[in-house]
């Protein structure tokens, strides 16, 4: 277990070999409902983040390289429907440490938000 500090107060984590980026975090809360393949992925965050982020191809599949060699995400090897797919498309799930990495960055996330309402930096909910 290692600590960092924020503000006046240690924090406790466990210690992960990689930082999730914004777009990776996008990607594993766009498997977290469903599996999905690639283009199904882009329109999933697109449509979450109302246009504000927009992956392009190469950002998501150099990501979801990274993401399958680090076992955050998985490639499945069958179709939801293959009567009505693409043979070309390749689906992908999310794995159990890819749900752990994504709920721990939502928890940090969360975290620095309640901070930043603290402070007077963001508005306190209403």
């Amino acid at each position: 277990m290692s600590y960092f500090r924020y503000s006046e107060v240690w924090y406790s984590r466990r210690m992960r070999s990689f930082a999730l980026s914004r777009d990776t975090f996008h990607i594993l809360v766009a498997l977290a409902d469903r599996d999905r393949h690639g283009y199904s992925i882009m329109q999933e965050v697109r449509e979450r983040t109302a246009g504000a982020v927009n992956l392009s191809p190469s950002t998501l599949y150099s990501a979801i390289k990274r993401l399958l060699e680090e076992g955050l995400i998985q490639e499945l090897e069958e179709r939801p429907d293959p009567a009505h797919d693409d043979e070309r498309r390749r689906y992908y799930r999310l794995t159990k440490s890819g749900k752990r990495a994504a709920i721990e960055e939502a928890r940090q996330l969360e975290k620095l938000l309640s901070d930043a309402r603290s402070s007077g930096l963001v508005p306190k909910r209403v």
